[in-house]
């Protein structure tokens, strides 16, 4: 029986075909949000073919540019299996593949990466990306002189610029408007968005921290000697906590009822950081605020962890989530999602099991003050489900799938509860912890989340949207704190009335954490300090 022989194509041919199938099946996001803004009707559709004929050439010109030589059918491959999953991801729970979704997937541990993985994604995978990758792979190529090749791409170059810029002038008004009202709906398209985000981002990492020298700030840091009982300061780092869904600041369900017999705290304004753990974190830590962060300068930087260490006071990081995104480099670490180390696990292990290591710690640090950081695994998504015990799932019927499109708000909405009242157990727990403690410390605990959830609102889901756009859900998060009366004496924290009602972000956790242990230095500002007088 005679092989198979394919017909050779041109390159350029490959490329169009390529933009093509990308444009129709890994576009249904940006089309979806498109026929919101221009609803089906003759008014509005040539300005729709326009767009779609816009997106195949900007992709033509982008994979021109990007597949050459031996990369040719690398390039492309990737660029398909990479269109498929962000389809997935955009088309499943509403994303945007931006900055801080590109950073949470390259920072994130197995675990985590193995609560996304379910039928659907392998099915976007293998059909849009896998499939049409292999047939590129043995399509065979026209093979042409070079300057033939350069003339060829020259060509398509041309040919898809000009296509831009005549859709361009004949709907000038339509793209006038949609740029000027639709900003949004631009971060949706694919490949465009994904690649562009992928490759700005890799060249940031490639100069991650060139030409930045270490920097060590604080250096006159001391604590304020006092008399009286050593301080135990614990700072629980939370995960995916809306504000909106705790009943301390009026949530219609009781998802607080721990908290609520604590006498604690509960700040009403307060925003985070970024959309992400991996923007959050190492930022609330920084002496930068948000609107001066920048990974590599923060990286580069004594944080405040590394000022109070210095100081004297003993410093730990206990980690039930996936890492300390670099903050804990420089101080004491346990991972307590290792099941030998955590005494709480059963599918997963619990944030419960961290206060065993409070205990630890205070049992071998006979003198001086301690800070102890819990970074919890709270309420990550999308399987909230497993982010409590049986015991506590309390909100039925709840979700147990990581499609969140398969359940219904009310489930999304129960198992995500479930999973804040599993956190206020937790805190509550850490508090009665701290409580048995104060014959021998002066006490005080201090919760804040690293960014918020939505949970279907406009049928957005989860995190990582671009600051700029990303719904009060993700940004607006809970703070709580909690003391025991010496420590409030101490410090002069008095409950004045509005106090909690300012507006605060994760901007003050550094100074304010100097603050609460009396730590002397020049990088202090008072004025940031949420409880300086």
């Amino acid at each position: 029986m005679p092989a198979l022989k394919l017909r050779e194509y041109p390159a350029v041919q490959l490329v169009v075909a390529v933009s093509v199938w990308i444009t129709l099946t890994g576009n249904y996001s940006f089309f979806s949000h498109l026929y919101d803004a221009y609803p089906f009707s003759w008014k509005y559709s040539g300005f729709v073919i326009s767009l779609t004929l816009l997106l195949v050439a900007l992709s033509s010109i982008l994979m021109t540019i990007l597949a050459v030589g031996r990369v040719f059918k690398p390039v492309l491959a990737t660029a398909l299996i990479i269109a498929s999953a962000s389809a997935y991801f955009m088309d499943t729970y509403n994303v945007i593949i931006s900055r801080e979704v590109i950073q949470s997937a390259l920072q994130t541990d197995t675990s985590e990466s193995l609560g996304l993985l379910n039928s659907r994604l392998f099915l976007y995978l293998i059909f849009l990306g896998v499939l049409p990758a292999l047939f590129v792979w043995m399509l065979p190529i026209r093979r042409q002189e070079l300057y033939q090749s350069l003339i060829s791409k020259a060509k398509l170059i041309a040919f898809s610029a000009l296509t831009i810029i005549l859709m361009l002038l004949m709907f000038s008004s339509s793209y006038a408007s949609f740029f000027r009202e639709h900003k949004a709906i631009r971060f949706y398209t694919n490949p465009e968005t994904p690649l562009y985000t992928a490759i700005s981002y890799a060249v940031d990492k490639i100069d991650d921290g060139r030409g930045i020298p270490y920097r060590e700030i604080g250096g006159d840091a001391r604590q304020v000697a006092r008399n009286g009982k050593r301080r135990l300061m614990v700072l629980v780092v939370g995960e995916t906590a809306r504000w909106d869904h705790f009943s301390l600041n009026g949530y219609g369900r009781r998802t607080n009822p721990m908290l609520a017999e604590q006498g604690v705290l509960s700040f009403e304004h307060v925003s985070s950081c970024g959309t992400a753990t991996a923007i959050s974190v190492p930022c609330m830590f920084s002496i930068l605020d948000r609107d001066h962060y920048s990974e590599k300068v923060a990286k580069a930087t004594d944080n405040v962890l590394d000022i109070i260490q210095r100081a004297g006071v003993t410093v730990a990081w206990l980690d039930n989530n996936s890492d300390s995104k670099g903050v804990a480099l420089r101080v004491p670490y346990i991972n307590y999602r290792d099941p030998e180390i955590n005494p709480s696990c059963d599918v997963e292990c619990r944030d419960i099991g961290m206060i065993d290591g409070i205990r630890n710690l205070v049992a071998n640090t006979p003198s001086g003050d301690l800070l102890v950081v819990l970074h919890q695994m709270g309420s990550h998504g999308p399987e909230y489900s497993r982010r409590y015990p049986e015991s506590f799932a309390k909100f039925t019927p709840s979700c147990s799938s990581n499609l969140l499109e398969e359940c219904t708000r009310e489930e999304i909405d129960n198992a995500y509860d479930n999973s804040i009242l599993y956190t206020d157990y937790f805190l509550g727990q850490v508090i009665e912890y701290l409580r048995s403690e104060s014959s021998t410390f002066s006490p005080a605990l201090l919760y804040i989340s690293d960014h918020g959830e939505s949970l279907g609102e406009n049928g957005i889901f989860l995190h990582g949207f671009p600051y700029a756009l990303a719904p009060e859900s993700q940004k607006h998060v809970p703070m709580i704190f909690w003391a025991g009366p010496e420590f409030l004496r101490a410090r002069g924290i008095l409950r004045e009335p509005g106090f909690t009602q300012r507006e605060y972000s994760q901007d003050n956790l550094f100074h304010t954490l100097l603050g609460l242990l009396e730590v002397k230095t020049s990088v202090y500002q008072a004025g940031m300090d949420i409880f300086s007088s």
